[in-house]
């Protein structure tokens, strides 16, 4: 339901129109009821009391302005799309800015797909990542080096249609702003555009990566830094490798995340650095610190869904599973028992059963079927129609009594 409020509708050069609403206006408003969807009949009368009683503030767009006013759509539907499935609002970046303020750590987790968005979007997380270890997770590659824009606005869409509440967040892939400033802001715009997503994160700490991140947010796109191990890297990490390990290692990535500060980055991921170098790198900066594999001392965490939830338990996804990954469970045991029995169950017939062939046909009806493949002369058609009949008949569960 929506209640009538006087809206200005001031033009700039009609100085009269901002001043207070006529007193005719007040007094009908005030004794307005509130509309809704039962109130069709008053609502054509009092539309007409309220345009007569603006007769003196008129313009060319009052009267629509005064419809609008009217609606019995609420105003933030109207001007700002539908409403959201959820309750709860998106995570705002001043939101997470209070949360760094009040020393509160902030959750991240990496998901790549709509379910696994659902998930994530219930729990509370604070912010969702689309990231481009998709590559990895999800297309089973070695790297996530492969991965293009164009899939990772795919994973992009599904998340952002499955994760209401959490600040969406897209990693812009291998390839996609290197080139130039230019290359990064193109990219960012469309993985807000057409990815659906709040913010974007990028990898790396040289000059042209610090020029990127800087462009990308004087173009208004928000931007999350990445430096330690930054796996976009690894031709020249030679692998997987932590960073930070010895004083030169440990003072770039504090230089690093400071030069990414001032390019004006809201966060950055510190990941797979020594603990005591993560805990002063997050001093240094003013803004958070994401975690991963850098220990409890940054301003929070981020896990990739699939990893946090056991759920890879092939030989291949071993062997790149992070050894910082604490597994909350072991979801994939429990899918591959599933998929097992349901193997056992087709192969011996006892899947599906009465119980799950929910969609019935009549007696009547089952013989007068039966009877029309017998005079089209489909007799082997009609022995199986029947047969089926018979089991169905046979097999129903028993009610309890």
């Amino acid at each position: 339901m929506n209640t009538i409020s006087w809206v200005q509708v001031a033009h700039p050069k009609r100085h009269h129109l901002h001043s207070p609403p006529p007193p005719s206006f007040r007094k009908s408003r005030s004794s307005l009821p509130i509309l809704s969807h039962s109130h069709s009949r008053p609502m054509a009368s009092t539309l007409t009391s309220l345009i007569r009683s603006a007769k003196p503030y008129s313009s060319p767009s009052l009267t629509l302005r005064l419809i609008r006013c009217m609606s019995n759509v609420p105003e933030n539907t109207v001007y700002s799309g539908p409403t959201p499935h959820t309750q709860n609002k998106r995570v705002t970046l001043a939101q997470l800015r209070q949360k760094y303020r009040n020393s509160e750590p902030i959750t991240m987790v990496t998901a790549y797909d709509y379910p696994s968005a659902v998930h994530v979007d219930m729990a509370d997380i604070d912010i969702c990542l689309v990231g481009d270890s998709a590559a990895m997770v999800v297309h089973g590659h070695d790297t996530t080096l492969p991965i293009t824009v164009d899939e990772m606005l795919v994973h992009c869409r599904a998340v952002a249609r499955g994760a209401k509440r959490p600040l969406l967040l897209g990693d812009l892939p291998f390839g996609s702003y290197e080139s130039s400033s230019n290359q990064a802001v193109d990219t960012a715009v469309r993985i807000l555009k057409e990815g659906g997503m709040d913010a974007i994160k990028l990898e790396g700490g040289s000059p042209s990566r610090i020029g990127a991140a800087k462009d990308i947010v004087e173009a208004g796109i928000a931007v999350m830094g990445h430096v330690g191990l930054t796996p976009q890297a690894i031709s020249v990490l030679g692998g997987f490798r932590p960073q930070g390990r010895n004083v030169a290692s440990a003072v770039k990535v504090v230089e690093t995340a400071l030069a990414l500060q001032e390019a004006g980055c809201f966060a950055v991921v510190l990941e797979c650095v020594p603990a005591p170098v993560a805990a002063a790198t997050t001093a240094a900066l003013q803004i958070p610190t994401i975690g991963i594999g850098a220990g409890p001392l940054c301003s929070g965490q981020v896990l990739v869904y699939h990893d946090l939830l056991g759920m890879l338990q092939h030989p291949h996804h071993a062997k790149v599973t992070p050894k910082f990954c604490k597994q909350y469970a072991r979801v994939g045991v429990d899918i591959n028992k599933a998929l097992h029995k349901y193997k056992e169950d087709v192969t011996t017939g006892s899947f599906p059963d009465a119980g799950h062939s929910p969609y019935k046909i009549s007696e009547t009806d089952a013989n007068d079927f039966l009877s029309e493949l017998q005079r089209l002369g489909l007799d082997e058609a009609a022995s199986a129609a029947s047969d089926a009949v018979q089991k169905m008949d046979t097999t129903k569960p028993t009610k309890p009594k």
